[in-house]
């Protein structure tokens, strides 16, 4: 594992490259949001419950990192716009498992079919150099949004 020393110009001038980078691409496809109702953390729980399954509200605070208020307001304005379903919890009766429903798979897939389609219309625009280091470095950015 490399060690970063942000005392290291080389070293603190790409982390911040990085930052800088990753934040303003961030924003820009916030904006592409087809339903403005939702903002960035309810969709990013649809995400996580769409790809890992049915969760507690605690494990999907956690995997969100979210405090469980947060999270418990979260999922009222979900359920309220009928994207989530609660069912009992297999092995515990005090709690529930949070789920989504086919109306949320669908707002997903619209999401992301959006955000992909300008990725790719911006990606379209590098050289054959530029978009084989980004293709690379495509899981290391998953890896480092997943740490």
């Amino acid at each position: 594992m490399p060690e970063l020393k942000l005392d290291d110009p080389e070293d603190a001038e790409a982390v911040n490259a990085l930052r800088m980078g990753v934040l303003r691409l961030s924003r820009r496809m916030r904006h592409l949001s087809g339903d403005r109702t939702l903002g960035l953390a309810e969709l990013s729980a649809l995400g996580t419950l769409a790809r890992c399954g049915p969760l507690a509200p605690g494990e999907l605070a956690r995997k969100e990192h979210v405090q469980p208020p947060s999270m418990t307001r979260i999922i009222t304005l979900l359920q309220e716009r009928g994207l989530i379903e609660l069912t009992p919890h297999p092995d515990d009766r005090r709690q529930k498992l949070v789920a989504v429903t086919d109306q949320a798979e669908e707002v997903l897939e619209a999401s992301r079919s959006r955000r992909n389609a300008w990725l790719a219309g911006l990606a379209a625009e590098l050289d054959e150099e530029e978009w084989a280091a980004l293709r690379d470095a495509a899981p290391v950015l998953h890896k480092l949004a997943h740490l």
